[in-house]
């Protein structure tokens, strides 16, 4: 490893900021060899501060040109530099501080800070990008209010951005020309944003509860004016119902959106000014997939959200992000469930959450959804912090109930305007307006890992009184041992033979209760029932657990029939669906003859033919749980058995609906709504390509023309990735290329559809080793230094294509790490975030485990590593 060890940074050594800001002025000069930037800080010591304690401004990479205290120049002798840092040691109580520092953002490849995405400048901020653009106080509780005044040349950058009202604009000499904003929302510098380029503007305007007239704009390139009508329809649906669920009212006088193509994130909330990365805001029907559309429409409403959580109120100091990260990822998945299928959306979000973040829970970055150390808050944009956040945020929603809950919000944004909190003072207003006392509830945030929770039942006939019993535990994690029961809330109904849902004696006679599990053990009696029933527990997925209850076969199918919580019913199908798979593993691993069960056949015919399911839910039952699911699931995972399993199966049930899948299909072809994106629309095509992918396992010649004549057809991005995706992943290697080589011959002007042509290839077992993905990478539509190109083939072959990473050889983990390596020592972020897969040796045996390990060690080794990578990799070789 590097000789530069950095400091741990540790929640218990948060101290209060010694100054505070009056105002900050900036004058950023655009330049074609850099930018100069100069600062005007208006400084006050916070009263009951020492008198003598020094100014310590962060910055990074700036050439320091001037630096003047109160008009007058300061000698070198007067303030001190290192790599990281500026400090005045003697300042008085009350002073202006002006710095000019001279930058380069056409070299920053890291995308933070302030840098040049082709021929745009813009930036990125948040965590602590800030400091790369001049020298400041660039932590969340420094705020201040903002004027912004941006310099360049006019024909190059006719747009010049940044947040808040545009108040001046005009030219200057040699043909350049400024434009002037003033946020007057006090806000860290985490928050602040600046565009400029030559760019196509699409505006519309919103009106307010209050009657206000919002000026909405969206920013794009040039080539993009036609993808923008969805994402500025979504940001009206999603301002309007901020107002009627939330009571929020958008502050300024101006929103704006802009499109980024090289950006490390999806997107960034920076007040009134959100930069996007492409792919999460460009859309129009033949070039996006619906899947495309939601998640635009998500993360539009999740951005737009911020402004209140996150923005009007922020975090304290990192260790508090979940704060405004959990409670918008809650608020946009509500609002995503509102504007589509409430239990598609929480199938979906469950799915990532077992999948990915749980995989979190049980590896060396295992932390609690509120850190307690980092060494780089980069490291912690993780699905803790979001998607367990946001379902600890769901958990106070379901024990306070819709309109104390919502009492608790007013509560919260009212009394922390404008300030800088944590998340102890968000559950207090929930404390505050329930009365309920929720000291024990905040162990969510200060307890990692994922809790298991078991129940057995026991039925007495002669006393009519049926008993669950449930247990709960949470594993041990790196730092913490051993852990204190938390609050579970568990959602529960009880079913007689009939399939209705019983009144329930220890809820005054509701069919559906919450029972809050805060012990270790508990016990729950249901008296008057008149013969056995089968419990539907956790329904909807009240909590981010790990349920154990032994279910019979007859049990599961019962539920998956009669069940009334939707989520239940896919999650009963799950049940079976990784019952048989984990049967074949097992078979597959003793050499028997593999066998799909006749009676889980009759099952998915019974799915397909019923007609009470909407066709979005038969396309989420038709899925198998996936090898990144079971590979969780597993104690020892053996890949190469998963895979074969997982396949047979497929094929197996491919060869048994071979009938049965022809007919959903034509069922499902609805030519007059391919412009249309109502749910019933979606749901079709859904239905339509889940069936294609599954006949994809035993493909026929019926299916290749079928197929065929779709990619052709196709009025819309779904059905023809659809049909692109099914070819890919059958087993003609000819054909599928032949469509690949049609596709991209359509799309090759299109980077973001080019994005999913590169990870429709990379995630597929059928199309893609290790020698077709260092091919892809070769390809010149592919860019090394674009994170969207490294997600699409790297991020995709290491977290799909699971059976040609784990090679038995070990040469994907070498090729990774070498990737690593390089990326490194340009963008440490995205370095981090594909070393995630080396660190999962534990769920593997000996041999995988070790030639991760030592992949790892290797990275380790490397000189100048970055905090990023270095973190993950010591805590991983540590573990």
């Amino acid at each position: 490893m590097s000789d530069n060890n950095p400091a741990m940074t540790y929640l218990k050594d948060y101290q209060a900021p010694a100054f505070e800001l009056e105002s900050v002025d900036l004058v950023v000069r655009l330049y074609e060899e850099g930018a100069l930037v100069s600062s005007t800080l208006r400084v006050q010591r916070i009263q009951g501060g020492q008198a003598d304690e020094p100014l310590r401004l962060h910055g990074e990479d700036l050439e320091l040109r001037s630096l003047r205290l109160d008009g007058r120049e300061l000698a070198a002798a007067e303030f001190q530099q290192d790599a990281e840092s500026l400090t005045l040691h003697r300042v008085p109580d009350r002073f202006v501080l002006s710095c000019d520092t001279w930058i380069k953002p056409q070299e920053n490849k890291r995308l933070e800070g302030l840098y040049r995405s082709r021929q745009m400048f813009c930036t990125q901020c948040e965590a602590e990008g800030f400091r790369r653009i001049t020298y400041y106080l660039d932590r969340p509780d420094v705020m201040s209010v903002f004027r912004t005044r941006i310099e360049a040349d006019r024909a190059q950058y006719p747009i010049l951005l940044s947040n808040g009202n545009p108040v001046e604009s005009g030219d200057l000499p040699d043909g350049r020309h400024f434009v002037t904003w003033h946020d007057p929302f006090r806000k860290p510098s985490y928050l602040f944003a600046l565009v400029a380029g030559d760019l196509h503007c699409q505006r519309d305007r919103f009106t307010t509860q209050s009657g206000r007239s919002i000026d909405l704009r969206i920013y794009v390139d040039h080539q993009n004016a036609d993808k923008c009508d969805f994402a500025l329809a979504a940001l009206k649906r999603a301002m309007r119902w901020d107002e009627e669920v939330y009571g929020r009212e958008y502050d300024l006088d101006i929103f704006m959106i802009v499109a980024v193509d090289d950006f490390n994130m999806g997107a960034m909330e920076n007040k009134g000014l959100n930069i996007f990365n492409s792919s999460c805001v460009l859309a129009k029907q033949e070039a996006t997939t619906d899947a495309g559309f939601e998640r635009i429409e998500a993360i539009v409403a999740h951005e737009y959200f911020h402004n209140w959580s996150g923005n009007r109120v922020t975090c304290r100091d990192w260790f508090q992000l979940s704060l405004k990260e959990g409670f918008t990822v809650f608020r946009d998945a509500e609002y995503s469930a509102d504007m589509g299928s409430r239990t598609v959306k929480r199938i979906e979000d469950v799915s990532v959450l077992r999948t990915a973040q749980f995989a979190e829970d049980a590896g060396p970055m295992s932390h609690p959804v509120r850190p307690a150390s980092y060494l780089e808050i980069s490291n912690f944009y993780t699905l803790t912090i979001y998607e367990k956040g946001a379902e600890v945020v769901r958990m106070l929603y379901t024990l306070l109930g819709p309109e104390l809950f919502r009492r608790g919000s007013d509560l919260y944004f009212e009394r922390h305007d404008g300030q800088a909190v944590t998340t102890d003072d968000f559950v207090a207003a929930m404390a505050e307006v329930s009365g309920r006392d929720l000291t024990q509830f905040k162990r969510w945030y200060d307890q990692s890992g994922t809790p298991e929770v078991r129940v057995k039942a026991s039925y007495d006939a002669k006393a009519q009184r049926y008993t669950l019993q449930f247990t709960q535990s949470c594993p041990p994690t790196p730092g913490q041992p051993e852990k204190l029961p938390f609050v579970i809330p568990i959602r529960l109904a009880l079913f007689d033979a009939a399939g209705t849902a019983l009144p329930l004696s220890v809820a005054d006679g509701a069919r559906e209760w919450v029972y809050e599990l805060s012990e270790t053990t508990g016990i729950l009696h249901f008296e008057a029932v008149a013969a056995q029933p089968v419990p539907s527990l956790l329904r909807m997925f009240s909590a981010p657990v790990k349920l154990y209850f032994d279910y019979s076969d007859d049990e599961l199918l019962f539920l998956l029939q009669h069940d009334t919580d939707g989520f239940n019913r896919w999650e009963m199908q799950q049940r079976l669906s990784q019952r048989m798979l984990e049967q074949l593993v097992s078979d597959v691993q003793a050499g028997r003859p593999l066998e799909v069960p006749e009676r889980f056949i009759a099952v998915m015919r019974s799915i397909l033919a019923d007609a009470s399911l909407d066709d979005a839910m038969v396309s989420k039952l038709l899925v198998l749980p996936t090898e990144q699911y079971l590979i969780e699931q597993a104690q020892e995972a053996d890949v190469d058995a998963i895979h074969r399993a997982r396949e047979f199966a497929r094929q197996t049930l491919a060869q048994a609906l071979r009938a049965d899948l022809p007919q959903v299909y034509q069922r499902c072809q609805h030519p007059e709504e391919d412009n249309s994106l109502t749910q019933e629309a979606v749901a079709h095509r859904a239905l339509k390509n889940a069936v294609l992918g599954l006949w994809s396992a035993a493909p026929d010649a019926q299916f290749y023309e079928v197929c065929e004549a779709q990619f052709r057809t196709a009025g819309t991005m779904t059905d023809q990735y659809g049909a692109l995706a099914a070819m890919v992943n059958a087993s003609d290697r000819a054909k599928a290329q032949a469509t690949l080589d049609a596709f991209y011959e359509q799309w090759q002007q299109d980077q973001q559809v080019l994005e999913q042509w590169f990870s429709v290839q990379s995630a597929s077992a059928h199309h893609s080793d290790l020698a077709y993905i260092k091919q892809l990478m070769q390809h010149p539509a592919f860019e090394f230094t674009n994170p969207n190109k490294l997600r699409s083939v790297l991020g995709a072959f290491c977290n799909q294509n699971l059976v040609n990473f784990h090679a038995d050889d070990g040469s994907a983990y070498a090729f990774l790490a070498d990737q690593i390596i390089r990326l490194d020592k340009l963008n440490p972020q995205i370095a981090s975030r594909l070393t995630t897969p080396l660190t999962r040796g534990r769920k593997f045996g000996t041999k995988r485990k070790a030639l991760m390990r030592a992949q790892l060690q290797r990275i380790a080794d490397q000189p100048s590593l970055s905090k990023d990578v270095r973190e993950l990799v010591s805590k991983s070789l540590g573990y």
